[in-house]
């Protein structure tokens, strides 16, 4: 009998200290979630980001640490409308609600825009030629085809070598096609119209390199009176010059 009774107290201890436990646990995770965790997370508690475009870098540090935020300059960029050292974007944007001490990214605008020497490209590769490009701070625009012997072989670059340019400027390429390899018949040109005859020349991917203009009498102003050189055949690509008529001085005091 008193070794059930014994049995029956231990019991009741144990059931005593386990439900202890639970309701200890239930209002830890109580305080913590109502209590420790919204005051490490400042829960309920914001700040609205400011407006700092178009405030001096100086100006913008100061409003923002007045605010109880940090700042950090990620980027600097070129803008004609803004003064030098004069802040052009922010992230977060202004208005934006955020937690105390969060970084405001500004972009700042630069006292001049970089520049760079262009480098020569003709010649070089299609592939060559934009990586050099890339690499100088340029950036790749048009690229355009022209029939030539050598294929993908760069023809033409919109600025000359060696040209000074603000960094980013867009330099556009001429690219050969590879189709210099075949042989075209030169119509005739005498006679024609300036535009019909670079048009022809066009079709069979001839290019016109030079158009002379000789003044000549009794004859419609443009049109072609000779070419050079002055052959049947040409390779696909290749050049011309063209001698196109202009009035003459009597002509137009007439």
């Amino acid at each position: 009998m008193k070794s059930k009774i014994k049995a029956t107290l231990i019991n009741k201890k144990l059931l005593y200290w386990i439900g202890g436990i639970i309701i200890a646990g239930i209002l830890f995770l109580l305080l913590l979630d109502k209590v420790v965790m919204p005051a490490y997370t400042n829960y309920n508690e914001g700040l609205t980001v400011p407006n700092v475009s178009q405030l001096s870098l100086d100006d913008a540090q100061k409003k923002l640490t007045e605010y109880g935020l940090r700042y950090e300059v990620a980027d600097r960029r070129s803008n004609e409308a803004y003064p030098a050292n004069y802040v052009i974007d922010q992230t977060p944007a202004a208005a934006k609600i955020v937690k105390p001490d969060r970084k405001v990214y500004l972009t700042v605008n630069t006292e001049a825009n970089p520049t760079v020497a262009v480098p020569k490209v003709v010649g070089l590769s299609k592939r060559n030629a934009i990586i050099q490009l890339q690499n100088s701070g340029l950036k790749v625009g048009t690229i355009s085809k022209e029939s030539s012997r050598f294929k993908s072989s760069v023809l033409r670059q919109s600025a000359p070598p060696q040209t000074v340019v603000p960094e980013g400027t867009v330099i556009d390429l001429t690219v050969s096609d590879g189709l210099g390899e075949k042989m075209v018949i030169i119509p005739d040109l005498k006679g024609l119209q300036l535009a019909e005859g670079q048009q022809k020349l066009k079709e069979l991917g001839l290019r016109v390199e030079e158009i002379k203009f000789r003044p000549t009498s009794g004859v419609a102003p443009n049109t072609i009176l000779e070419y050079r050189p002055n052959r049947d055949r040409l390779l696909e690509g290749e050049t011309l010059i063209l001698i196109v008529s202009e009035q003459t001085g009597e002509a137009e005091q007439s």
